[in-house]
């Protein structure tokens, strides 16, 4: 199977980053599965930091319509699974109901594997001011009793990139905050971003005094590879009526794209 990976980031921008993705999925896929690296349009943000955006409400939002585009051209080109790989799971509803095939959420496979391996988990973020919809996010997926807490805005963006090269310090800085959260009850730590959690993983960070640290991309990989058997051999997909569940016919779809002048969007990722 063919997996559309999107990243919340112009990978372009990141090197060191999207070849330790691009390695560490290698190691994650089953036999013949493939994960196609897709990061946001180049020139989306003004530097390599997509935070100063994503971590405003109105233009977090509005970000998010490229998760949508992207969606659409994933299924088009006949991936087999589209995968949000950012916490925040941007358009993950909207676009679960839009299209066949499996839409995966890192946010949710990786809070969701957490309350298997724990009995309440904690976030460690980078970005303080997406503490509050860390908050709500974890409350929609309905998780909120599971929940400790978010420790948030210790080790910077920068200081996670710079990590790709000399690990140390910010590893010592995660595991200190992973102890906040411990203290507080958690039995599992999310990474709440997928640079950080690329460089736990990559670096082998997955206990931290005996609690799990959760391997968001491992989740979502498996996760993804597993509803595309369970749609494949016992025909199961999400629900299709309602309010969050019914799709617009494709027609009208592409007449209200066209309206607001996102039709010049389509078709502008390729894989990296």
């Amino acid at each position: 199977m063919r997996i559309w990976h999107q990243s919340f980031t112009v990978l372009e921008d990141l090197p060191p980053y999207t070849e330790r993705i691009r390695a560490h999925a290698g190691k994650l896929l089953s036999p013949g599965n493939e994960l196609v690296l897709h990061g946001q349009i180049p020139g989306t943000f003004p530097t390599n930091y997509p935070g100063n955006d994503v971590s405003q409400n109105l233009l977090f939002h509005l970000h998010g319509i490229q998760w949508m585009l992207a969606a659409m051209q994933a299924e088009e080109e006949g991936y087999d699974a589209y995968l949000i790989c950012t916490v925040p799971d941007p358009m993950l509803w909207e676009t679960r109901g839009m299209l066949r095939i499996p839409v995966i959420g890192y946010g949710e496979s990786a809070y969701s594997l957490a309350c298997r391996l724990g009995r309440k988990f904690g976030v460690v973020k980078f970005i303080d001011r997406m503490t509050a919809y860390t908050e709500d996010q974890v409350a929609r997926y309905g998780l909120s009793d599971r929940f400790v807490g978010v420790r948030s805005g210790v080790s910077t963006f920068d200081d996670i990139t710079a990590g790709f090269s000399a690990p140390g310090k910010v590893i010592d800085q995660f595991k200190e905050d992973a102890r906040v959260l411990i203290r507080q009850g958690a039995d599992a730590i999310v990474c709440g971003g997928m640079p950080l959690d690329i460089l736990m993983a990559t670096e082998g960070v997955n206990r931290v005094d005996d609690v799990p640290v959760i391997d968001g991309l491992a989740a979502s990989v498996k996760a993804a590879e597993m509803m595309v058997e369970l749609r494949v051999k016992a025909g199961m997909e999400p629900c299709r009526k309602g309010f969050y569940g019914a799709p617009p016919s494709r027609e009208r779809l592409d007449q209200v794209l066209a309206f607001y002048g996102l039709d010049r969007l389509r078709n502008s990722w390729k894989g990296a």
